[in-house]
């Protein structure tokens, strides 16, 4: 059996140019009742011009293997970079990376 879940939202406010984007994507496998073998992969991305809140994840899993990935915008504008993987032998590990990202404003 496979659940597949998919919820896309999109929000644009009348009257200026702000947009909201929210996405997300949800596979679920199950085997036979007799095994029970765990896996999934889902991801989101929400990017919100007036809140400012820009951010996304993408993990999956096979069994006790889990790796994924997020990002998110901190609010003095650099990007947070994680990359995580947990299993049962090694527990849980996260690599974090920060980017800077330069914005130019042209003023007239």
């Amino acid at each position: 059996m496979m659940i597949v879940l998919l919820a896309v939202l999109a929000v644009a406010v009348s009257g200026d140019h702000h947009h909201a984007f929210s996405s997300q994507h949800v596979h679920k496998h199950d085997g036979h009742h007799e095994v029970t073998h765990p896996k999934y992969h889902f991801e989101y991305k929400i990017e919100d011009h007036h809140t400012k809140d820009h951010h996304s994840q993408h993990e999956e899993r096979d069994g006790d293997v889990v790796k994924g990935y997020y990002e998110l915008k901190q609010p003095d504008g650099s990007i947070r970079h994680v990359h995580y993987h947990a299993d049962k032998h090694s527990g849980f590990h996260a690599d974090v990376k920060f980017s800077t990202h330069h914005e130019h404003h042209h003023h007239h």
